[in-house]
């Protein structure tokens, strides 16, 4: 039997209150938090780790991608802004300037270029692969991107404030609270945006979610690494490059098509690997056996690299990402739920304020139906599994979080709540702020009424 210990009822005090609050600083929640604050209102954004910048800093996600429609790039706005930053300080590379858009180079000389940066459309299956805009970057440089923008936008950040539960009310939700080392603290806002990944506030405040789980990683960074060597080696050597490059992913146990990509810091490789599909980002017991797991294949992998591979001789562990991989855990079963088939045939609805690659977010997909004032932005939106797989990276997630916030603070200035917040009001300030709401779709986007 289950031993349980019940606690006392306790007073929490209030230690913040803003028009929104916005729980996750990682890139859903920092484009959130900066779009709202940007538009008018006072904006406290939390943070359970030291750092900002979520699966992009602290899990060392270092590629921008699925942000382009053939020639068409969808995801613009802040994380195109954030892009912007990072080149001008030299630690973020891209295959062409953000204004130029190209046809998608599919010629050996452009895969032999831009192939190990990880900036190609792998949603294909010709090879090699299309190159196409995206961006390979350093993870200290997102976060200083971050920092730069929170302050200038005059953000209240608290980092350090682990979410614990929500405070709702009559069916709304009116705050949260938080567990930190001077204990538990609450934080009260009109609008509460939900950007955790792992959808814990909505979970709490008792919005209906599915439970999935798709693949946990431990990232990690090598330096002294001869890139050049080890690129010349896969191209003029290529059938032993082959063999090699198999063997090192059976010791890894699992990785996508590069088991290393390049970085813009000279020497220093990343390794978005080992993928561990059988555990869950829910369960304590699951993420510490990736962490000890993870670190383990790598370690072999490393061993093997040094010894056989050219270009790896004198590599060696830069780091580990502090914040494992995780991809896919709860998701939101809002008012609209958007299938694998939307996003597959391109689904346009009416109410969509933001887009990915070649899909459209519906804004009911990021309102929870038992919750009012609560907006739900990032990879757990409401979206089937399947769906989810093919709709959660990261410059998606940042265009769902800047359209949260501008949903935010168009309720606000109406005096209604975010359910009844203006489409019209929320695409038309998207797009003032540079940004592509998807209010205008593209001649391959399917109409299915019924979906409305």
């Amino acid at each position: 039997m289950e031993q349980v210990i019940h606690q006392p009822a306790r007073d929490i005090r209030v230690v913040d209150r803003s028009d929104v609050v916005v729980v996750g600083g990682g890139p859903a929640g920092i484009a959130a938090a900066v779009s709202a604050a940007r538009n008018g209102a006072s904006v406290t954004l939390l943070e359970r780790y030291p750092y900002v910048g979520g699966l992009a800093a602290g899990g060392m996600v270092l590629v921008l991608d699925d942000m382009i429609n053939e020639l068409e790039i969808t995801v613009r706005g802040i994380c195109m802004e954030m892009i912007e930053r990072m080149k001008r300080w030299g630690l973020c590379v891209t295959p062409t300037d953000r204004d130029r858009l190209i046809e998608f180079r599919d010629t050996p000389e452009a895969w032999q270029r831009w192939a190990r940066w990880g900036l190609f459309d792998f949603h294909t299956q010709s090879m090699p692969h299309p190159i196409c805009f995206s961006a390979a970057f350093d993870p200290d440089a997102f976060k200083r991107a971050a920092y730069d923008m929170i302050g200038e936008a005059k953000i209240k950040l608290r980092t350090h404030s682990w979410f614990s539960s929500a405070i709702v009310e009559g069916g709304a939700i009116k705050g949260v609270i938080c567990q930190t080392k001077e204990g538990m603290q609450a934080i009260l806002g009109d609008v509460v945006i939900d950007t955790t990944g792992d959808l814990d506030v909505a979970a709490s405040a008792g919005a209906s979610h599915v439970d999935s789980n798709f693949i946990l990683t431990t990232v990690s960074r090598w330096g002294g690494v001869d890139t050049e060597a080890a690129e010349r080696f896969e191209h003029q050597e290529p059938e032993a490059f082959k063999a090699l490059d198999h063997e090192a992913k059976r010791l890894i146990g699992g990785c996508w098509s590069f088991w290393w990509l390049k970085t813009p810091l000279p020497g220093v490789v990343w390794l978005n690997c080992p993928h561990m599909p059988t555990l869950s980002g829910l369960k304590v017991e699951d993420l510490t056996k990736a962490e000890m797991e993870g670190r383990a294949r790598i370690a072999k992998l490393l061993d093997f690299a040094r010894e056989k591979m050219p270009g790896f001789e004198n590599a060696y562990v830069v780091d580990f990402a502090p914040q494992t991989g995780v991809r896919q855990t709860r998701l939101l079963q809002g008012d609209y739920v958007v299938t694998k088939d939307d996003v597959m045939t391109r689904r346009h609805f009416t109410d969509t304020v933001c887009r990915g690659r070649d899909y459209y977010t519906p804004y009911r997909s990021m309102l929870p139906k038992e919750v009012d004032q609560l907006i739900v932005a990032g990879r757990h939106y409401s979206a089937t599994p399947q769906a989810q797989k093919s709709s959660r990276e990261i410059p998606p997630c940042m265009a769902m979080g800047e359209a949260a916030g501008v949903a935010a603070t168009v309720a606000l200035n109406a005096g209604t709540t975010v359910r009844k917040a203006d489409i019209r009001a929320i695409q038309k300030q998207m797009r003032a702020q540079g940004a592509d709401p998807g209010d205008i779709p593209s001649e391959n986007a399917t109409y299915l009424e019924a979906a409305e």
